[in-house]
């Protein structure tokens, strides 16, 4: 080739290389039962996390982000932007029909790429006629994949020593000694070093802080080879080695030179298992994981687009599950599917600094089961800033009172809290009319569910 030919082919590439970081890469992280208290940034004063601090000081940190209480109703909604009652199914089963965010931006000509926890495939035993359904990895738009309980739950084995992983269709033989959470961590660091010229999505659902608490590599009983023990005294090594793991993304991104053209989110799926307490100074949080309080649904939210996100900007916008996805359609260009609902909103504009177009509640329609191994009971409920209310006509004053122990009596009640119980009534109101609240009362062998 000629001098010149050679240089008409580097520009050539140089131009496509622009013009393909032109559209915004996104990184998407979940942490595992990481509740609001855990991060240092949030207050958090248990656990070091330098790495979500830097993070959030990089970026905006937001205040009222919540998810549903348990992972699975969390995961759908994240997944499909829709609220639990449009398409649940069953604890752990995703129906193989629906669209996911994978599929969105695999049309849009995105290379998408998922590493962590699946759980969406068989998640109950014989005899239930759920087993074996529910969606694969490789129906839910996802190009690669490295994935832990992704078949039969009895099938699932460890996510953490020695683990039980699949790699696009494949059982990984090679685990023995290793970590799980460094290999979902190594995946998704080779997938962005192959794929920096190109448009991307991962999606990272980390497998930490989900019990078992067990060993990491950083703890002393990793060394005595004591490493499958349960044992809560683990939770902040897993904690610590989650952020570990979350600085080795964020740094592989800056190595790349790609910080400009991604847009990182972490974003936790419930709160912290009940077995674990934490500390805000001194302030005691008691894990509330499967709960509808704060303690349950208030998690923590980080977002950076280096060049984008206002360094340190603090929200105290709502944020709810259903809002990422569009929120990544704002920021790709990225369509949904024509026809199906979306019942989030971005908050893109707030990540840009400006004021968006905020929630004044936010909803949940809870109801793990059929399938969930624990009756919690199912209901509805809608919250603002300060006050939360339930189907069942409870109200709950959460500044005053945040582990929701003094319902406020409907009469004789102050005058803001008579206005907070219209205001989130027409709330519950306005999603009734979309669908009235119907819950599954009953497990697969009859057993009523709670």
């Amino acid at each position: 080739m000629t001098r010149r030919g050679f240089l008409a082919s580097s520009a050539a590439a140089n131009a496509a290389l622009a013009q393909s970081r032109q559209k915004t890469n996104i990184v998407l992280i979940m942490a595992d039962d990481f509740g609001y208290e855990c991060a240092g940034a949030n207050g958090g004063t248990s656990y070091k996390t330098p790495n979500l601090d830097r993070l959030a000081a990089g970026g905006v940190r937001f205040t009222h982000a919540y998810a549903q209480p348990l992972c699975t109703p969390t995961r759908v909604q994240l997944m499909t932007g829709q609220h639990n009652f449009r398409n649940w199914r069953a604890f752990g089963l995703m129906d193989p029909n629906e669209k996911t965010f994978g599929h969105m931006m695999q049309r849009a000509g995105y290379r998408t790429c998922i590493a962590g926890k699946w759980q969406f495939y068989s998640y109950e035993g014989k005899p239930s006629p759920r087993r074996a359904t529910g969606m694969k990895p490789e129906q839910s738009g996802f190009h690669e994949y490295l994935l832990w309980h992704d078949l039969f739950t009895e099938d699932k084995g460890s996510r953490y020593a020695d683990p039980v992983i699949n790699e696009n269709g494949k059982k990984r033989t090679d685990t023995k000694g290793k970590y799980g959470e460094d290999l979902f961590a190594d995946f998704v660091i080779r997938f962005m070093e192959r794929n920096r010229a190109n448009p991307f999505f991962v999606y990272y659902p980390m497998v930490l802080t989900h019990g078992p608490f067990n060993a990491t590599p950083r703890s002393a009983d990793w060394a005595r080879g004591d490493r499958l023990k349960d044992d809560p005294k683990h939770f902040p090594d897993m904690v610590e080695y989650l952020d570990a793991c979350v600085g080795r993304v964020l740094d592989a991104i800056d190595k790349l030179g790609i910080a400009e053209h991604t847009l990182i989110l972490f974003f936790g799926d419930n709160g912290t298992p009940k077995e674990i307490t934490s500390r805000m100074g001194s302030k005691v949080i008691p894990g509330g994981k499967g709960l509808t309080t704060g303690a349950g649904m208030h998690v923590p939210m980080f977002a950076r687009w280096k060049g984008v996100t206002p360094a340190g900007r603090v929200c105290s916008d709502l944020i709810d599950s259903t809002d990422f996805l569009p929120s990544m359609m704002e920021a790709t260009g990225a369509q949904w599917f024509e026809g199906l609902p979306i019942d989030g909103r971005s908050f893109l504009p707030q990540l840009r600094g400006q004021k968006g177009n905020p929630r004044q509640w936010a909803f949940s329609h809870y109801d793990p089961h059929p399938g969930c191994k624990v009756n919690f009971p199912p209901t509805r409920l809608a919250w603002d800033h300060r006050w939360k209310l339930y189907l069942d006509n409870r109200l709950y004053d959460m500044r005053n009172d945040p582990f929701e122990k003094s319902p406020i009596p409907a009469s004789g009640a102050p005058p803001d809290a008579q206005a907070a119980r219209r205001k989130l009534q027409a709330a519950l109101d306005q999603m009734a009319r979309i669908q009235p609240p119907k819950f599954n009362k009953f497990e697969t062998d009859g057993r009523t569910a709670y």
